[in-house]
């Protein structure tokens, strides 16, 4: 019998080891000796997803439903194997953004909306907390069935232990003192937490390790193996084992829900997105994670059969894991199963914890702060609040666990908490691939899926407690049974999860895109959704502020929300007490900064209130149209130009073709080479030509890949021979031969502009010839458009932007260069631009 000495012994010394594990983690990244840089680490982390409920959980779900226990696992491995599309996606725009949290990604995609992320805070708090108390639970009722060894307590006395006596109170708290350690050493957010990923790592290895010795010890020494304990749990009569459930729908809606929730659940979100240190982790984690939920399940079924074999059903069977080999005299492997337990608990719990508290401090703490004008220390109160937000996580999933006590409803907390954070897919997946999502949409569908998840989950389980009536469920509020959480609307034979999981994500998804679609964005939310739909794409420029803010003004923000270590490397190199106005791009600089800090709504709100860009002009609103809409006009063109040349492209060359060769054949035949019929085919085959050159010219124009693999002076030779042919003009270029030093962007201006003013010669010139130059000039690219036509009068048309000038100036101003236009009304005309070459930038 295991003496309770050593039981609480063996705990501490292990607590003492993960402190160990992660100090010296921490040291190793002080010093640029960072372990954390392998796939192995990363992947091993992911493996928080399995925690006590499912290491115990697994075994007593196999009980009543057989093999409906797999779906926990087979969801992980369905939304990890979609990792390099999805994963990946999420990692590269939280690290372009610097984004810290669930809460913050959600809010950052849609329009930085600080209420949006103040309610994704308040769901995931109220979906996790009880989720938090499973694992207290687990910890708790494990503890004392060891210390009442070799008798069994019965499972109605578990949840009479005294306060002062509960193993879970004093795990709370020395889990909270290991989180703040640990979790909250720097405020900056996207510091990675090393000593704590690698902590968690070794407690994945240790349940691993744990869970298959007692499968094997009693697969093998309690009996024959696995064909034996089989034969012997069937011929008892525990058929069910071997059977797939009772509801099919059960199978998909979990499967849905742990594919949701691999990456979802705030704690999966911390290890497997702010901690990632590179994307090719992924690779490994899209292998390595699935290996180890097939090993950490392998023997969920024999530990099931053994339970049954020696308990029947009348045993409880989320505790068969550690009661089978206490009960076969395995001292020792029970200690490790226990040990195994503990880590599996600890693990969910340090890491939920410091992803909530970031959750809370920079979704509901620091905006209401901001909105308060505080003035204190913003940066001590910032890192305070974290760690007052563990404490009471910590505290509530005690407090619900000790109210709830060994009720059903704790029981099934996993599987709600999965369904609570479902409530997020929507959002971000829909965030993630579609464009047209509003905030709006998201807040509707957010909330009226919250709902419903309350209502038909969340209720029942407290009307399961005895906190709310029987009636409630039996009969329906005021006796409207077709109101009954459990089967709204008349609905049966789902079980509660499905039933629940349907409508919540029913109104869910239908609100968000029914308000997305009736709805509008504005210019800030269209541009985001650029830079998320596009995010594995080359990564385009933010926008940079335009309000005038002095640079000191913005290191004093800085330094008041971050302290001075965080400022003066913001700022190196940049006279802090200066008060003329900073530059755009140090407003971002500072931004992006502080979005680390305390998240992307909160640091958009502090720069508000000393730069207030909030009001925008008419000219700022178009350019952000502009940028936002960009993506889907080239998108667009691309399929139309596919769709021309497959259709009548490939037609006209066909009938240019058919048309020689009725030609030939009409010469070879001895027809009249002069006569009508001769001349009629000579001028379809020249009209077809004309034709197919002009669809090819259109065809450059739409295709948004010619400028970029061809060049801007490419570009300009193949559509000046496309226009000279169709316009009959001659047209001569002077150019280097290599391609200018250009971004793609810049590139595209200038060849709009170069086309505009080709377009405009033809139109109103009527010249003979035009002549176009490109050169490289000192550090700059000069471009010149000159005609023989007819000129006109520049300072009579600048006014009202006849014939596009003052669109064609515009565009050259906005990439930093000059446009100049040289005419009179009986001359010709040069149209001359220069811009800075990249190279010189």
């Amino acid at each position: 019998m295991l003496q309770t000495w050593v039981v609480i012994g063996s705990s501490a010394v292990y607590l003492a080891i993960l402190f160990a594990i992660a100090y010296y983690g921490d040291r190793r990244a002080g010093t640029g000796r960072s372990i954390v840089g392998r796939g192995t680490i990363y992947a091993l982390s992911l493996a928080v997803y399995a925690t006590s409920w499912t290491y115990y959980g697994s075994v007593g779900r196999a009980v009543s439903t057989g093999l409906g226990f797999l779906p926990i696992y087979l969801g992980p491995t369905i939304m990890l194997t979609l990792g390099w599309l999805v994963l990946r996606r999420i990692i590269r725009i939280s690290r372009r953004h610097r984004i810290t949290s669930l809460a913050d990604f959600v809010s950052a995609r849609y329009g930085k909306s600080v209420q949006l992320g103040g309610i994704v805070t308040i769901i995931a708090v109220i979906g996790v907390v009880p989720y938090i108390a499973l694992q207290l639970k687990a910890v708790s009722n494990t503890f004392e069935i060891l210390r009442h060894a070799p008798s069994v307590i019965p499972h109605s006395e578990l949840d009479q232990v005294p306060l002062l006596q509960d193993t879970a109170l004093y795990v709370a708290l020395l889990l909270a003192g290991f989180t703040i350690v640990f979790g909250t050493r720097h405020l900056d957010a996207t510091e990675r937490h090393e000593g704590m990923v690698i902590a968690i790592a070794f407690e994945s290895v240790v349940k691993l390790v744990a869970i298959v010795a007692a499968g094997v010890a009693i697969t093998w020494g309690l009996y024959g193996g696995l064909g034996d304990l089989f034969s012997q749990a069937q011929a008892a009569g525990h058929q069910t084992l071997f059977t797939l459930g009772s509801s099919t729908g059960s199978w998909v809606w979990l499967n849905v829900l742990s594919m949701f929730a691999i990456l979802l659940l705030p704690r999966q979100w911390q290890v497997g997105v702010v901690e990632n240190v590179d994307e090719k982790h992924i690779k490994h984690a899209m292998w390595m994670t699935p290996l180890y939920m097939l090993a950490i399940s392998v023997f969920v079924l024999p530990i099931a059969a053994a339970g049954l074999l020696r308990f029947g059903t009348a045993g409880d069977a989320d505790t068969f894991v550690l009661t089978v080999p206490m009960a076969a005299g395995f001292e020792v492997l029970t200690l490790l199963v226990f040990v195994g337990g503990l880590s599996a608990a600890t693990g969910m719990i340090i890491v939920e914890t410091v992803a909530l508290s970031t959750m809370v401090s920079n979704s509901i703490v620091v905006p209401i702060l901001l909105r308060r004008t505080y003035r204190g220390d913003l940066a001590r109160l910032i890192l305070l609040s974290r760690r007052v937000s563990i404490v009471a996580v910590m505290l509530l999933g005690y407090a619900y666990f000790r109210l709830a006590g060994e009720s059903t409803a704790l029981v099934s907390m996993g599987l709600i908490s999965f369904a609570a954070v479902a409530q997020f897919a929507p959002a971000i997946i829909g965030g993630l691939f579609w464009k047209g999502g509003t905030r709006s949409g998201v807040l509707v569908g957010l909330l009226g899926g919250f709902a419903v998840w309350v209502y038909t989950l969340l209720l029942p389980n407290f009307a399961a407690t005895g906190w709310l009536s029987r009636d409630f469920l039996d009969q329906g509020p005021f006796g409207v049974a077709m109101l009954r959480p459990e089967h709204l609307l008349g609905i049966e034979g789902m079980d509660n999860i499905s039933h629940g999981m349907f409508w919540s994500m029913l109104v869910n998804i239908g609100a968000f895109v029914a308000v997305s679609l009736l709805g509008r964005q504005n210019p800030r939310d269209q541009a985001q959704a650029v830079m998320f739909v596009d995010a594995l794409a080359d990564p385009r420029k933010p926008r940079l502020w335009r309000s005038r803010v002095p640079i000191k003004t913005l290191h004093d923000v800085l330094l008041r929300s971050m302290g001075n270590r965080a400022a003066e490397k913001a700022f190196e190199g940049v006279n802090t007490s200066s008060t003329r106005d900073a530059s755009p791009e140090l407003v971002h600089q500072v931004e992006t900064v502080l979005a680390g800090a305390v998240g992307t709504a909160s640091a958009r709100m502090m720069l508000n209130a000393v730069a207030g860009e909030e009001q925008l002009g008419a000219e700022e609103v178009m350019e952000m149209l502009d940028e936002a809409t960009q993506v889907a006009a080239l998108e667009e063109r691309h399929r139309l130009a596919r769709d021309l040349h497959d259709s009548v492209s490939q037609s006209l060359f066909s009938m240019t073709l058919h048309t020689r060769a009725v030609e030939l054949a009409w010469k070879k035949q001895g027809g009249d080479p002069s006569g009508p019929v001769a001349r009629g085919i000579s001028e379809l085959r020249s009209l077809t030509q004309d034709a197919l050159t002009e669809v090819r010219a259109s065809l450059f124009q739409l295709r948004p890949d010619a400028l970029r693999e061809d060049g801007l002076t490419e570009a300009i030779r193949k559509q000046s021979a496309a226009i000279a042919s169709r316009e009959g003009v001659t047209i001569t270029i002077e150019a280097p031969d290599y391609r200018l030093p250009l971004e793609q962007h810049n590139e595209a201006e200038l060849f709009r502009v170069i086309q505009e003013a080709v377009h405009n010669a033809i139109k109103h010139a009527h010249p003979s010839r035009i002549e176009i130059t490109c050169e490289e000039i000192d550090d700059n690219i000069v471009i010149e458009v000159a005609d023989d036509g007819t000129g006109f009068d520049p300072s009579a048309t600048s006014s009202g932007g006849g014939m596009g000038l003052t669109g064609m100036r515009e565009r050259v101003e906005k990439i930093g260069g000059r446009l100049q236009i040289d005419s009179c009304p009986t001359g010709s005309t040069s149209v001359r631009l220069m811009v800075r070459s990249d190279a010189a930038r």
